[in-house]
């Protein structure tokens, strides 16, 4: 399966150019906006050569904003499941040392068969 080419926005491109011409690195900008730093030097050029006529493709967020938020939900979602499972777990833990204090393991009854039980 072939990666497809992300798109970036004017919106986008004109922010990256702008921090740089403020004075921030190449470095810092490229990880900011997750793009190459080659690539902000091509946007660069392209501004410095017609500031006006910059940028005039349609392009697409990498994140879609509905998107994004999605994947909130279900992080969201997974958290509070974890947090469940492990109240259950360490609820579990807490019988276990109980029924092995008291002496009798629940576990132990349960695999032995109806008729050992009757022949105690």
């Amino acid at each position: 399966m072939g990666l497809s080419r992300r798109k970036f926005t004017r919106e986008m491109k004109l922010a990256a150019v702008e921090r740089l011409e403020m004075g921030a690195s190449i470095a810092e900008v490229a990880r900011a906006f997750e793009v190459n730093a080659n690539l902000l030097h091509r946007w660069r050029k392209e501004f410095r050569d017609g500031p006006g006529n910059a940028f005039p493709g349609v392009g697409k967020r990498r994140w879609d904003e509905s998107r994004v938020a999605q994947l909130e939900r279900k992080i969201g979602q997974q958290s509070v499941e974890i947090d469940f499972l492990k109240g259950c777990l360490q609820r579990i833990e807490e019988q276990r040392k109980q029924q092995a204090l008291i002496g009798n393991p629940r576990s132990m009854r349960k695999w032995r068969s109806k008729g050992e039980e009757k022949g105690r």
